[in-house]
C-alpha cells in the first residue's frame, strides 16, 4: 500500500485493551499501525494514555483522571467491561477486534467468535477462531495448539506432538480441514 492510503472507519480491527501486564510495546505498536478504534477498560486507561495513545472509548461508569479530550464513555454498570465493549463493537458493525488481555476467558471468546473476527493476545499467545480450509505460512518447528479437538480433523504440514498440540514440519504452509464451524487455535508470538 502506498503511504497515502486512506483508512476508513471500521476497515481495520478495533483494538480493545483490557490488560497490558504481559504485552510488549513493539507488539502494541504493530496493532496500532493503521489507527484502529481504541477501546480501553478503566484499569488500563491511564497506562494507555501515558503511552501517548489516542483513546476513542473508555469502558467505565465515569471519566476519571484522563487528560485527553473527545473520549467517549461506554458505561459498564455491573457488567463485565470486556463483554460491554465487545457488545458495543458488534452492534456498531465492527467486523474484527484485537483484544489485548492479561487473561484468557474461553466463555467470552466462544460467545463472540461467530459474531466477529476476534483475536486475543495474552501471555505471548495469539488465540484466534479459524474455519475449515484455513492455511497459513509458518517456519519449521513452530507450535500451534487447539483449545478443543477438531472433529473429522485433517491437516497437512503439521505433526502431532501432544494432546491437541502440533508442530510445523517444514517452512511453508500448513492447512486445516474439519467439520466444526470453527476451532480455537493458539499460536505463540
Amino acid at each position: 500500500m502506498s503511504s497515502h492510503h486512506i483508512v476508513r472507519e471500521k476497515q481495520e480491527p478495533a483494538l480493545l485493551i483490557a490488560g497490558l501486564d504481559n504485552f510488549d510495546d513493539e507488539s502494541l505498536g504493530q496493532l496500532l499501525e493503521w489507527s484502529p478504534t481504541v477501546v480501553v477498560t478503566a484499569n488500563t486507561a491511564e497506562r494507555v494514555e501515558a503511552y501517548g495513545i489516542k483513546i476513542d472509548w473508555l469502558v467505565a461508569d465515569e471519566m476519571t483522571g484522563l487528560q485527553q479530550s473527545d473520549i467517549k464513555l461506554l458505561p459498564v454498570g455491573d457488567a463485565d467491561p470486556v463483554i460491554t465493549a465487545l457488545d458495543y463493537l458488534v452492534t456498531s458493525g465492527y467486523p474484527a477486534v484485537n483484544l489485548v488481555a492479561d487473561s484468557f476467558e474461553p466463555g467470552i471468546f466462544f460467545r463472540y467468535a461467530d459474531k466477529l473476527d476476534l483475536i486475543v493476545f495474552f501471555e505471548k499467545k495469539k488465540i484466534v477462531a479459524v474455519h475449515s480450509g484455513f492455511s497459513k505460512w509458518k517456519p519449521a518447528g513452530e507450535r500451534i495448539e487447539f483449545l478443543t479437538k477438531p472433529n473429522h480433523f485433517v491437516y497437512t504440514g503439521l505433526s502431532s506432538v501432544g494432546d491437541n498440540v502440533y508442530e510445523t514440519t517444514a517452512d511453508g504452509f500448513f492447512s486445516l480441514q474439519f467439520s466444526d464451524g470453527f476451532v480455537c487455535m493458539v499460536e505463540w508470538v
